[in-house]
């Protein structure tokens, strides 16, 4: 989460941020507790670190390890018989 974001998300009034000054929507400086704001950025961090594998990937995982179930394991085999992997 971005500082401008956080400091939206925090005080609703504020419609401009320059830097790091908030103005209402008549132009007044709104004043910010910035421990607040650094807490929400910190909070939602996990949101911005925590990036899976596309879900390709991650199905082709499952297949893999053979977890899908039956259905799943046998549409996905049908697929891989039906075009195959070219060979180099």
């Amino acid at each position: 989460m971005k500082l401008h974001t956080a400091i939206y998300q925090l005080y609703p009034s504020v419609t401009k941020i320059d830097d790091v000054t908030a103005y209402d929507i008549d132009g007044n400086v709104v004043e910010y507790d910035q421990t607040a704001v650094d807490n929400l950025i910190a909070s939602k961090q996990y949101q911005e670190d925590r990036v899976y594998p596309p879900i390709g990937e991650q199905l082709d995982m499952i297949f893999h390890a053979g977890l899908g179930g039956d259905e799943f394991q046998a549409a996905i085999q049908a697929v891989k018989d039906a075009h195959p992997k070219p060979t180099e």
